[in-house]
């Protein structure tokens, strides 16, 4: 049943029954534009047949036609892009018509569907889970590459700490005992450290003074 021409088209779920490689189209223009409609539904596939339906009843002023494909592919895509698109100043209505199959072309569109499903289906298996994978492979030899690293970083450590407590030259002289062989040099580090345990001393004690000194009140006047 055609629905009106003002009526906005329902949304509908096509299954593998209801799609064919026979479709109707209705709401054509009365002006003897067969081989346009003809070119018009094959750039999207073979056409094999496009004839009107004249027993079909229909708008005054217009025609029904019938166009078969060769494949329901391009059948199912012809309907999806032509279906109220404007052709000649009217708006066509494209419907699928199963009813025409016979049991050949029945059992060859379930054949094709069969094959399609099973394409996908074995694509989907055997396409990789990219990040799922690819973090659950690369988490263990992160993991173990940042120990590695941390191993080695204490090992280093434990290392030159070994060398300073071996070596001599890292060893820790007293404040009572002269470092330097020659006296002069001993003389001036002896200096140099009581002039710092004097400013020490000396920081302390102001410090505790600054603490304990009351601010002053400046009453001058400014002018």
């Amino acid at each position: 049943m055609p629905r009106d021409r003002d009526e906005p088209p329902a949304v509908r779920v096509y299954t593998v029954c209801d799609e064919s490689k026979y479709l109707v189209v209705r709401n054509v223009p009365s002006l003897g534009c067969g081989d346009d409609l003809a070119n018009l539904f094959g750039t999207y596939g073979a056409v094999e047949e496009c004839k009107p339906m004249d027993a079909e009843d229909c708008e005054p002023y217009t025609d029904v036609f019938f166009i078969k494909f060769s494949q329901v592919s391009n059948a199912r895509f012809a309907k999806r892009k032509l279906d109220e698109s404007v052709f000649l100043g009217n708006r066509l209505q494209v419907t699928y018509a199963p009813h025409f199959e016979s049991l050949l072309d029945t059992k060859e569109k379930l054949e094709v569907r069969r094959k399609e499903v099973l394409g996908r289906i074995k694509s989907s298996a055997s396409r990789p889970e990219g990040t799922s994978q690819y973090s659950l492979a690369q988490g263990p030899s992160s993991g173990s590459h940042h120990h590695q690293m941390n191993s080695n970083k204490r090992e280093y450590v434990k290392t030159i700490h070994a060398s300073h407590i071996e070596d001599p030259r890292f060893s820790h002289v007293p404040s009572n005992k002269d470092y330097f062989p020659s006296e002069s040099m001993n003389a001036t580090v002896k200096l140099v450290r009581e002039k710092l345990d004097k400013i020490q001393s000396g920081g302390d004690n102001s410090d505790a003074a600054a603490a304990s000194k009351k601010p002053r009140v400046d009453n001058r006047r400014r002018i």
